[in-house]
């Protein structure tokens, strides 16, 4: 379910967007080329346009980047935040003053692009699961310090988020199960130390070691890169109650045969190609005086 930008964004969410925001400004330096050109008082018109059919995404990061720069500004969203566009639609308006509008220009369309194109391809893969049941899930396969922000591109294109650190839900790895020598021991030293325990999901590679993570009723079961027959069978062996997720390799022409696995179908899917390797959407910037 989306969850809307003012919702998504408080607390922690909202302290990690305002540094990465404070970053942009940071690599970029200080716009000396505007700083010599306009008056400092002059004013500028933006308006932002698609350029091709795309789910727009991130308009609320203009008002997000004005506030950072602390300076006066008007902004108006014309279509709805995740909504669909055909090409060439005007999407939104910007009155702010010149140096600062030009400063202000590319970090907000790196974001609008960028989360843009991840809910593109999210929605791709969640039209391939129609009907089936399944959800779509992210992964921790994102950008350094914009987690936060493609996690919430993924839900604007109908997908749906795993967790967003590592302490949301414990997930026992290869790494962790060697370190403690079994499945067995590794759920047990998680429920000692913690209490309460957050969630447990457990990464599955055997039959052999989902039959033990089912005995030991952890909240889900991964199967990771197993071939159709061996994950079949391990949906199989899962009981109702734990949840069971898909991972490894998935892609758009794999994703809804594996949904259709019987005689149990997955609960997830998860995906980490729609962070990691989402194309950019197009849009442009128009600036002129009012």
């Amino acid at each position: 379910m989306f969850t809307p930008w003012a919702r998504f964004f408080t607390a922690e969410s909202h302290l990690l967007l305002q540094r990465i925001i404070d970053l942009a400004f940071a690599e970029d330096g200080p716009e000396l080329t505007a700083q010599a050109l306009f008056a400092r008082r002059s004013i500028l018109h933006a308006r932002i346009r698609t350029k091709q059919d795309t789910i727009v995404v991130g308009l609320p990061i203009v008002g997000a980047v004005f506030k950072r720069l602390g300076v006066p500004f008007r902004w108006r969203a014309l279509v709805p935040e995740a909504s669909r566009a055909p090409a060439m639609t005007e999407v939104a308006l910007i009155q702010a003053p010149s140096v600062y509008m030009l400063k202000a220009e590319r970090v907000i369309l790196n974001f609008i692009t960028h989360l843009s194109g991840i809910a593109n391809l999210t929605a791709l893969y969640v039209n391939e699961l129609e009907g089936t049941g399944v959800r779509l899930l992210d992964t921790r396969k994102t950008t350094p310090g914009l987690r936060w922000a493609e996690k919430y591109a993924v839900q604007a294109g109908g997908g749906t988020n795993h967790r967003k650190d590592l302490a949301e839900l414990l997930m026992l790895k290869d790494n962790h199960i060697d370190a403690a020598g079994s499945i067995t021991n590794a759920v047990a030293a998680l429920r000692k130390q913690y209490r309460p325990c957050p969630p447990i999901e457990v990464e599955c590679r055997t039959l052999e070691h989902v039959r033990e993570a089912a005995i030991l009723k952890v909240s889900r079961i991964m199967m990771d890169n197993m071939s159709d027959e061996t994950l079949a069978r391990a949906l199989a062996l899962t009981p109702p109650g734990i949840e069971t997720e898909v991972s490894g390799g998935v892609t758009l022409e794999t994703i809804r045969n594996i949904a259709r696995l019987s005689p149990r179908k997955p609960d997830f899917i998860s995906v980490g190609r729609i962070t990691h390797s989402a194309p950019a959407a197009d849009f442009s910037m128009t600036l002129g005086a009012p």
